[in-house]
């Protein structure tokens, strides 16, 4: 009887370390990843700086009338329409 309780010890014994080393490599594995990643008062307040972020860059169009997006620069015409300037110096409206 002492050695089936024995063997019954060891295997719960052994299912508890399993499991718990199971958990914490899946908790190792989770990442969290930000959805929204707020922009700097810099940026929002600076049309010349270059930025990645689509809503910042509506943001500074409509209050600046002008944006640099992913290394251009855009502009807002007097018609309110989207343009930019290309190599040669000719507008291009989006």
């Amino acid at each position: 009887m002492t050695n089936i309780l024995l063997i019954l010890f060891f295997v719960l014994l052994f299912l508890i370390f399993f499991y718990s080393k199971r958990n914490r490599r899946l908790a190792l594995k989770t990442t969290i990843i930000p959805t929204y990643r707020p922009f700097s008062k810099e940026q929002e307040f600076n049309p010349d700086i270059s930025t990645d972020n689509w809503d910042l860059h509506k943001l500074r169009l409509d209050k600046f009338k002008r944006s640099q997006y992913k290394g251009l620069t855009f502009f807002v015409s007097s018609e309110n329409r989207i343009y930019y300037l290309s190599e040669e110096g000719d507008k291009v409206y989006c």
